[in-house]
């Protein structure tokens, strides 16, 4: 039986139809992926289910006594309230109790001899309270939550960082042990650690989930259903969301066939009305009517269909050394934040830099781009270097301005790649209609807000981009405009993210902290970054263990050539051309998957079909030998 249940649902924004009689069910015990452009109404979608937005039209079922818990992207909490009580409010009406008993022990405890009879009192009514209502299993049920997510039960909530403030909502959600939990954009303000922690809760939660998020690596882990919301109707795909990616390129791919089938009636329509048909009015009348809705379903389609028109106006080249760094070190009072590190940044690098939050990550890049002086060390910048800035908390973005007035102060053109265009025209570029030019910044939500500064950062020819969490709030296809465009772009790109896909698609090599100040450069990106570190750590706690078992009368021996870290011609040789078998390898892997997708492979000879998954099965299994033997050549000469 179904927890909830959605039938022949509306909702529109304007003359923007959200829901347009559309469906949904979900199941007990499963986890859904909600995706979908930004804007498209996903959030909107959750508020009905919930009952925090009505619908303008259709049926909503939800199965009786159905425990539901909803988490929005952006929590409040009442002024002034502590962890606890923040935790405890999503029981309900008990929560009250449980705030006041709480309080109560905590005034007692602190020994108030004033006041010490009136709070005993007031303790005594209340545990009579909670014994009526079971409220000691759900008094131990917050602390154990609190427990669960490494929370202090006595701090101010507004006084937390966003990531801890994001742990709060969920164990306020939590805490009720929901048979459908609700998640809007939940790894937002998270860091990698966060988001592999919330992937285990989720994993663990035996309720049902459905989920609004961005992040890839994230719907691929966690769920066992993807829904798309795409031009008012909702699609489900199952499995996760790499069955779902496939399954959508040959959807695309039908869809993109029948287009161009509409197209080509439409051109035969439109020279047989130019012929002017007199002989046959009735059979004329007819056709012209089936002009017009050609026409009309075409002008639909491009409107539905816009792409995000990604351009980037490059600067002059900047010299082939862009930094280096020589044991700089840079702390804050007792704290380290960069210890001895060393380093070499080249025109055309692709930096990620990956660590928990607080750790210092924006530090190092200051240090890196001379705006920040080093306590020790020597930072040398190389030349012609023109900085374009990402800024994650949109600091940039006046809210009173208009989007025109961003994007070209005092001027209704921008200068881009050496010509003038319109600013509507350049905005209409990043999915902005024309109307909207001179809305004010704070009419846009999240994910607008994010592609605005993209496109006022991408209108400033510069050779340098620092990006520091610009995939925030933007929809999946967003987010691969964006990698392509960054994967071809030629000059240099700091990039700070949480996105584990989006780091793995476009670095080139990560700078990575591993504490008390500590920096590690990787090749490649996080996937590659957590397959080093194991041959990285090995090595460490074999030079260890080395050094600790020389007595102290002992001297130790000089290490053997074999010992020594420089390569071989041999292995040096290998280690060169090791990246360019491993990409070959993936475009034959990419090729068999292509085949797996299509269905009509299926209805040939049952031969053929297991020749290519042996094949399949040989190229990753040779892959992985291939970066497993990357890894340790480079661990090797490092």
């Amino acid at each position: 039986m179904p927890l909830l249940t959605l039938d022949r649902a509306c909702l529109a924004f304007g003359h923007v139809a959200l829901l347009d009689h559309t469906a949904l069910q979900i199941d007990a015990g499963e986890r859904i992926g909600l995706i979908g452009r930004n804007g498209s109404g996903k959030s909107s979608l959750l508020k009905a289910l919930c009952g925090k937005g009505a619908l303008d039209d259709g049926v909503l079922w939800t199965e009786p006594g159905l425990k539901l818990s909803y988490v929005p992207q952006e929590p409040e909490f009442a002024a002034g309230s502590s962890v606890f009580d923040a935790v405890s409010e999503g029981l309900g009406e008990v929560s009250r109790l449980l705030r006041d008993y709480h309080h109560a022990v905590v005034r007692v405890g602190a020994g108030d001899t004033a006041s010490m009879d009136t709070d005993m009192e007031i303790l005594h009514d209340l545990q009579e309270q909670l014994e009526a209502c079971d409220g000691w299993r759900l008094t131990q049920r917050v602390e154990q939550m609190l427990a669960r997510l490494n929370l202090d039960g006595e701090v101010e909530v507004t006084t937390l960082s966003g990531g801890n403030k994001k742990r709060v909502a969920l164990a306020q959600a939590l805490v009720a042990a929901p048979d459908l939990l609700l998640l809007d954009e939940p790894t937002n303000h998270l860091d990698v650690d966060g988001i592999v922690w919330l992937e285990e809760l989720l994993k663990n939660h035996t309720g049902a989930a459905m989920v609004i998020t961005h992040d890839r690596t994230f719907l691929d882990a966690v769920s066992t259903r993807i829904v798309e919301l795409d031009r008012g109707e909702l699609r489900s795909y199952p499995g996760s969301f790499f069955a779902y990616q496939e399954r959508k390129e040959f959807q695309l791919n039908e869809e993109a066939l029948a287009n161009a089938r509409a197209d080509k009636l439409l051109a035969q329509e439109e020279i047989w009305i130019r012929k002017g048909v007199e002989a046959r009015r009735t059979r004329a009348v007819g056709r012209i009517k089936r002009l017009e809705a050609l026409r009309s379903a075409r002008v639909a389609r491009r409107e539905q269909q816009g792409k995000v028109d990604f351009r980037l106006a490059r600067g002059d080249e900047s010299g082939k050394l862009v930094a280096e760094l020589e044991n700089v070190s840079k702390s804050f009072g007792e704290r380290k934040i960069v210890s001895h590190i060393s380093c070499r940044i080249q025109r055309g690098d692709k930096i990620g830099l990956i660590g928990p939050n607080g750790c210092g990550k924006t530090t190092l890049l200051r240090l890196i781009l001379g705006e920040l002086e080093a306590d020790a060390g020597e930072v040398r910048l190389g030349t012609k270097l023109e900085v374009a800035y990402f800024d994650q908390f949109r600091t940039q973005l006046d809210p009173e301005a208009t989007l025109a007035e961003v994007i070209s102060p005092g001027s209704e053109y921008v200068e881009f790649r050496g010509a003038r265009q319109h600013v509507i025209g350049y905005l209409g570029d990043f999915l902005f209609a024309p109307e909207r030019a001179r809305s004010p910044v704070k009419s846009l939500s999240g994910g607008e807000r994010n592609r605005l500064l993209l496109a006022r950062l991408f209108a400033k020819p510069a050779n340098l981009l620092v990006l520091d969490e610009p995939t925030n709030d933007l929809d999946i296809e967003t987010l691969e405009l964006l990698e392509a465009l960054l994967q071809d772009y030629p000059g240099t790109v700091f990039l700070v993210s949480h996105d584990r896909a989006f780091l793995d698609n476009v670095v080139t090599q990560s700078i990575v902290s591993e504490g008390q100040g500590r920096w590690r450069e990787y090749v490649g990106g996080y996937a590659d970054w957590v397959r080093q570190r194991v041959v990285v750590s090995a090595v460490a706690a074999n030079t260890t263990n080395a050094k600790s078992s020389v007595g102290a009368g002992d001297t130790p021996s000089k290490p053997s050539t074999a010992q020594k870290t420089k390569l071989s011609f041999k292995e040096q040789r290998e280690l060169d051309q090791l990246p360019e078998k491993i990409a070959a390898l993936e475009v034959e892997q990419k090729a068999l998957h292509a085949r797996f997708s299509d269905p009509s492979f299926f209805q040939g000879q049952s031969e053929a079909v297991r020749t290519v998954q042996t094949r399949l099965t040989a190229v990753e299994r040779e892959i992985e030998t291939a970066m497993s033997r990357w890894e340790a050549l480079e661990a090797k000469s490092a």
